[in-house]
């Protein structure tokens, strides 16, 4: 997990480019979770949303590791 991306000369940390792709991933599945209705069953919805974003981006990092 240590190393930058250089975007025209700016150096990013891969962890935040990890961080911008699951955002829409984890609000992708939060879409999918709402319509179907899981949320009737959730208690705190905003702490929920966190731990999914938490979880997409373990994944996401995860699976880099992995194949790197």
């Amino acid at each position: 997990m240590i190393g930058e991306a250089s975007f025209y000369g700016l150096y990013l940390p891969w962890l935040m480019l990890w961080a911008l792709a699951a955002w829409p991933l984890a609000w992708g599945a939060r879409r999918v979770l709402a319509a179907a209705g899981f949320y009737r069953w959730v208690w705190h919805p905003a702490l929920f949303d966190t731990a999914l974003y938490v979880l997409v981006l373990y994944g996401i990092s995860r699976a880099a590791f992995l194949l790197s």
